[in-house]
């Protein structure tokens, strides 16, 4: 049966309660196994049974038990399946309704608890539920297997074509003494990667240093990085072992070089060449032993022509370039990362979300991500936090979407709107984007206060009534119209 919608098992020692199911469920395109008694259901659902997890034909999907049986009630059996099979749903029927058995069913693990007499396009509703349930917990299961598998390198993880790209360059520059500059835009996981070259490699069991070069002020980095004597400027009052001499053996991590001024530039490209560090205040030098890896999100040949960045360092630097794809271009890892986040978040604020529906991985995938896996690290724990259920679904963690520029055109133009409708959209647009900062506003606009304030009221953005002085309070807005 290829059409085949899934696998049911039915338990009930009704006869006619069993064949009226099986036949209705049977039309709905489901293949349907019936059981008079439980422990026949749980000999075949047991390993090595004939409905056994790992027959060539399938898994079960559902599970259908009346309550009141002999040998073996419902509430039972659904407690034995929750030890042998806790995956498969279990819906209970039964005639004996009643709020203590509800609760009991629930508490034994069942999906769900239909009352008899009960309409069949009830069950449906109820099943469908179910197999929903059933499909997010199968996907979920796979995200986790994919997560084990070959998709992680250290603390960085990816499937994409441009994170396996990025995963064999480093394997293979990690036996290497050569400086590494890794590029890629703010948050795509540049120290992590350079922490997975330093883990994989020779220098692993030594020091990893990492820095960030616009985290410190100009005065100081120099002295961060390579030292200082005792007295050699105000405030320091003993000598300091500098980043360089911490590093020893190990790796040293720069991050954000393309921050650092010039005149550092020089000395730090000193140090590469002669392997030597010289203390700020200290006329001795001392030999390091230690493997740079740099990183910035700057356009560094761009900054070279500008003479921002000295040619020769940044070709010390990059021996081996490293290039990470923002989360945009690699949409193929987002729900791998949103998994491994989950896990993450869901253990340090000790609940129990144990995945996504498919409409949040949607959302997530869709996303322009401009914060790259920081962004969606900080939305999945946010997400993680905020759900109230064991799956966190597209409404669960607002995300503050900026709209660009051509998403923007694209949305604006798709009803083919006439010139003044498309001026209103994007004066509605810049107005949103400035918080209502009408000269800002009207600086982006490309016009003075005057014509935006003109064009509002026009557009009915503002009353019409409202008093022009409100709105233009200084002698530059009342300038004349261009």
């Amino acid at each position: 049966m290829s059409d085949l919608k899934g696998r049911i098992v039915i338990v009930d020692d009704d006869k006619e309660m069993r064949s009226l199911l099986e036949d209705f469920l049977s039309n709905q395109k489901f293949e349907v196994f019936t059981f008079p008694v439980a422990t026949d259901a749980l000999e075949a659902l047991a390993p090595g049974g004939k409905l056994a997890q790992d027959q060539s034909d399938g898994d079960i999907d559902l599970i259908i038990s009346d309550i009141k049986m002999p040998q073996m009630d419902g509430l039972e059996f659904t407690s034995r399946l929750q030890t042998l099979r806790p995956e498969v749903p279990v819906i209970l029927i039964t005639a004996f309704g009643s709020i203590e058995t509800a609760i009991e069913a629930m508490r034994r693990g069942a999906f769900h608890y239909v009352v008899k007499p009960f309409k069949l396009t009830e069950m449906a509703v109820q099943v469908d539920r179910a197999l929903d349930h059933r499909k997010l917990q199968r996907d979920n299961t796979a995200l986790r297997q994919e997560v084990k598998k070959s998709w992680a390198l250290g603390s960085v993880i990816g499937k994409s074509a441009g994170m396996k790209a990025v995963f064999e360059l480093v394997q293979r520059v990690s036996q290497a003494t050569a400086n590494v500059l890794i590029t890629g835009e703010s948050g795509t996981g540049k120290e992590m990667v350079a922490r997975a070259i330093h883990e994989s490699g020779p220098r692993a069991k030594r020091p990893f240093v990492a820095i960030n070069c616009t985290a410190i002020p100009e005065t100081l980095l120099e002295s961060e990085l390579f030292g200082h004597a005792k007295g050699s400027f105000t405030g320091a009052i003993q000598r300091k072992r500098g980043l360089f001499e911490e590093a020893e053996g190990g790796t040293l991590f720069l991050d954000e070089i393309g921050d650092m001024n010039v005149a550092l530039q020089s000395k730090l490209l000193r140090v590469i060449q002669e392997r030597k560090v010289r203390a700020v205040g200290e006329n001795v030098t001392k030999d390091v032993d230690v493997r740079i890896i740099a990183a910035t999100h700057k356009d560094l040949k761009l900054a070279m022509k500008e003479a921002r960045f000295r040619d020769d360092l940044y070709y010390r630097l990059s021996v081996i370039p490293i290039v990470i794809p923002p989360l945009r271009h690699r949409p193929d890892d987002i729900p791998l990362l949103a998994e491994h986040f989950l896990k993450k978040y869901a253990a340090t604020n000790n609940v129990k979300v144990k995945g996504f529906t498919k409409r949040a991985i949607a959302k997530l995938i869709s996303l322009k991500w401009e914060g790259n896996v920081r962004e969606l690290e900080n939305f999945v724990e946010r997400a993680v936090v905020l759900c109230t259920g064991t799956l966190i679904d597209a409404d669960d963690a607002p995300v503050q979407e900026t709209e660009t520029a051509e998403a923007f055109f694209g949305n604006a133009t798709a009803d083919l709107p006439t010139v003044s409708q498309l001026e209103q959209r994007y004066i509605q647009l810049i107005l949103e984007k400035t918080g209502g900062r009408k000269d800002k506003a009207a600086q982006i606009l490309g016009m003075n206060r005057r014509t935006l304030y003109r064009k509002e009221r026009e557009y009915g953005l503002i009353p019409h009534d409202s008093p022009e002085e409100e709105v233009l309070q200084t002698a530059g807005d009342l300038e004349t119209d261009n």
